[in-house]
């Protein structure tokens, strides 16, 4: 049987956008409340009835939500060289999440950053 499934992950970071125009208030140093949905889509195993153990989504999503908890988003990428996060939109962050992940989890379908409680991106890689 298909299935979508998803786990969600919260982090506290703060960031700038320094592509934004000069004055804009997202080109200053701020933070949020960030939460993260991993999607994944696939059968179920017809033994278990589950398609993945939520535990093994957490195992492989949880280092990556460490390197950004309590952090300055920019300087993440500026320390390990990740272009993404040097300008770290909700859509890079997405992006980045989505390439991190895709290798060790099967299925990703797809990666959703709520920055706010109403501003959200997914990202896709055939968004179609």
């Amino acid at each position: 049987m298909p299935v979508l499934i998803s786990k969600k992950f919260r982090f506290e970071s703060a960031h700038y956008l320094p592509k934004m125009p000069d004055g804009h208030k997202c080109k200053r140093l701020h933070g949020h409340s960030f939460r993260i949905e991993v999607h994944v889509l696939g059968e179920t195993d017809p033994q278990t009835g589950i398609l993945i153990d939520y535990g093994d989504i957490k195992q492989i999503v949880s280092p990556l939500v460490k390197r950004l908890d309590h952090r300055c988003l920019n300087d993440v990428g500026e320390e390990e060289g990740i272009e993404l996060l040097k300008n770290p939109t909700s859509e890079n962050i997405a992006q980045w999440f989505f390439d991190e992940l895709k290798p060790e989890l099967e299925g990703l379908y797809s990666i959703v950053v709520h920055e706010t409680c109403t501003s959200r991106c997914e990202y896709r890689e055939n968004f179609s």
